[in-house]
This record gives structure tokens, C-alpha cells and sequence, in this order.
């Protein structure tokens, strides 16, 4: 199934349904385009197989992985460990070829619903390079008992706080340029930031541009987990130093705005007020 905007697909929904168990089987999107056609999400790479184009992942929800891969843990490490979850469609609420809201139950390796999902996605215009990706997650916890969620930066590796909105971006001949506002760039910088917006640009093999802005639509103003050096991925973490702590039937709101550009970007503090503005 597509996302368009006007005729144009922009990006296609995975059911996830193919994916191995101990990658923590989920929907995502992949490919997501440009308006010109580049693709900026990839799956399954050779660094993190478990990385899957634009999804919904938590890496620790009361013990189960929803991230797929290898759990860290303060005794051994990062290990590989029989406790991946997974997200199982339930219905679709709307469909049409720029929005989609789908429920989704997540299960734990043992078929109990931790949590409960509801996902609106929209692919919105925002001019003739320019097209915004809006992804909204409701988390409701439906366990019956409160749900601890953390990372593995809470496990005890420091930085790591990954889990949430995750977008894989495909690694090029060089990392991309990372940008951020009020002078912000580089990964060290914006990993770990507040920082209003941040951007990754990068250039394809056969030369075409592509820049992604990213921006946190929501009440929460989570800490950028980010990635540019060894591959490009990022996300708003929840769950960056501390766990939350989910009391039964409490819900957790997520989401990532994500302006997706043809060509390198002037003025990203203009581009990051347009995509914000966008209703």
C-alpha cells in the first residue's frame, strides 16, 4: 500500500509480516521518496539487520525487545536474548492515498498485549521539492500492571537511549551533513540535544541530493538519539537516561515530522517553520 501525495507515491506501508522473530516483526515504511523519486529509508542493512526503514520501536517494555537485534544488559552486555516482541495489525480505522490510521497490538514472546496502538500517518504537500511525513503514535498500556520502558542507554550504556519514532536513512559514499539551529551541526553536537529541528543531507551515488528536517510535533520534547558517522539513523527517545514508568491503562505519545527535500536546503530554519505550520 502507498502514501501519495497528489499522484505521486511517496512512500510504501510494509506489513512487517516477513520480518524474523528475533528482529521484533512491526509495520514500517520503506521505500519513502522524494518527490523526484530518491529513496531516503533503508532496511535491513548489513550493520542492523533489525533497522527497518521509518517504525515504531521501544527496546525494552518490562523485558521485551519491540527493537529487534541484540538486548544490552548490565551483567554480559549486548546479547542476543529470546525476548523480541511483536506488532500485529489489527484493523485499519482510515485509508486513503495520503492518510492512513492503523491499530496494532503488541505482543510480548508469551502472546500477552503489553500495549495498544493507534498510528496516523500522513503524507502532506508542502511545495514543489518539499513533501512532509507526519507519524503520530498512541501508546495505551493495556497489561493490566504498569510497564517499565527503557533503552539500553538506561541498562547502563550511556548515549544509547534509542527506542520511538526511528527513521533509517541509506548510508552514502560519505555521512550526510548534519545541521541544527542556532549554529548547531555535527553529530556530537545534536545527539543527546533538545535542539527545536535537526537536518541530515546527504548525496547519492549517482548524485542526487536529498535533505531530511526533522522536528518533534507533540506535546514531548524528547532528546535526539542520532547517528551520522557510522550509519545514518535517528529518533526522539523517550526513554534517553530514565525509564518510564506506565501505569495500566496510561498512554505514551509519540511522533517525528519530517520535511523530505530534492536538493540541498538554504534555510532550514524557513523549511522547519513550514513543515511546522502544516495542519
Amino acid at each position: 500500500m502507498n502514501l501519495s501525495v497528489g499522484r505521486t507515491p511517496v512512500a510504501t506501508h510494509d506489513s512487517g509480516d516477513r520480518v524474523p522473530a528475533e528482529l521484533s516483526p512491526r509495520p514500517y515504511l520503506h521505500p519513502v521518496r522524494t518527490l523526484a523519486g530518491t529513496e531516503v529509508t533503508e532496511t535491513f542493512p548489513d550493520d542492523h539487520r533489525h533497522h527497518l526503514g521509518v517504525s515504531v520501536t521501544l527496546a525494552d517494555v518490562a523485558g521485551t525487545s519491540f527493537w529487534g537485534g541484540r538486548t544490552f544488559t548490565r551483567e554480559h552486555g549486548s546479547v542476543m536474548l529470546d525476548n523480541h516482541g511483536r506488532q500485529e495489525h489489527l484493523a485499519w480505522d482510515d485509508r486513503s492515498a495520503g492518510w492512513t490510521t492503523e491499530l496494532l497490538s503488541w505482543v510480548s514472546p508469551e502472546g500477552t498485549e503489553l500495549l495498544r496502538e493507534e498510528r496516523t500517518t500522513r503524507a502532506l504537500p508542502l511545495d514543489s521539492t518539499t513533501w512532509v511525513l507526519d507519524l503520530r503514535s498512541s501508546l495505551r498500556n493495556t497489561s493490566a500492571r504498569e510497564l517499565g520502558i527503557g533503552s539500553p542507554a538506561t541498562n547502563g550504556r550511556p548515549g544509547a537511549g534509542y527506542g520511538g519514532v526511528f527513521w533509517r536513512a541509506p548510508i552514502g559514499d560519505q555521512p550526510p551533513t548534519v545541521t541544527g539551529p542556532d549554529g548547531m551541526s555535527g553529530e556530537e553536537a545534536l545527539h543527546g540535544s533538545r535542539a527545536r529541528w535537526l537536518a541530515l543531507s546527504s548525496t547519492t551515488a549517482r548524485g542526487s541530493v536529498w535533505t531530511l528536517l526533522f522536528l518533534q510535533p507533540g506535546p514531548r520534547t524528547d532528546p535526539w538519539f542520532l547517528r551520522a558517522k557510522e550509519y545514518p539513523g535517528l529518533c526522539p527517545a523517550p526513554a534517553w537516561d530514565t525509564r518510564l514508568d506506565l501505569a495500566a491503562g496510561q498512554t505514551l505519545e509519540l511522533g517525528l515530522r519530517t520535511a523530505v527535500t530534492d536538493g540541498p536546503v538554504s534555510d532550514h530554519e524557513a523549511l522547519a517553520k513550514a513543515c511546522a505550520a502544516l495542519v
